[in-house]
């Protein structure tokens, strides 16, 4: 017998998920619209404490994390996930930030690529294969 499901579950369920937490707009709609189109299901949170909640709620195969947010920052979303979950998530942060004691910082911390803002959409979506391939 053959297990029928929703055509929008199957779709879902077959392509890596992939959760944007940022809170520029304008950042975010670019990166769905590239993920998508590259064939990723993307989530959407606006601050640290949505991601937080959305990474917890539908566990994604990779996190793509903005730095600086209202509410909570990208490191204390990074320091939670890797305190809390069992097996790490693939994170990938992207920062304008430009000093070096942060990419150092994040990278004690387990992430698993760091992107400078502005970045080429090209070097994103090569990083996300990579993580998840």
């Amino acid at each position: 017998m053959v297990d029928e499901k929703p055509a929008g579950e199957t779709i879902t369920q077959d392509r890596k998920r992939i959760l944007l937490v940022d809170d520029d707009r304008e950042i975010i709609e670019s990166t769905r619209i590239a993920l998508e189109a590259a064939g990723y299901a993307v989530l959407v949170a606006r601050d640290g404490n949505q991601g937080l909640a959305i990474a917890e709620r539908e566990d994604p195969d990779l996190v793509i994390l903005d730095m600086m947010m209202p509410k909570r920052s990208g490191f204390l979303v990074l320091e939670k996930l890797r305190r809390t979950r069992p097996v790490p998530l693939r994170i990938i942060m992207v920062t304008a930030n430009e000093g070096s004691r942060h990419k150092a910082y994040a990278e004690m911390l387990g992430v698993d690529d760091y992107i400078r803002k502005p970045f080429a959409m090209d070097r994103l979506l090569s990083t996300v294969t990579r993580l998840l391939g």
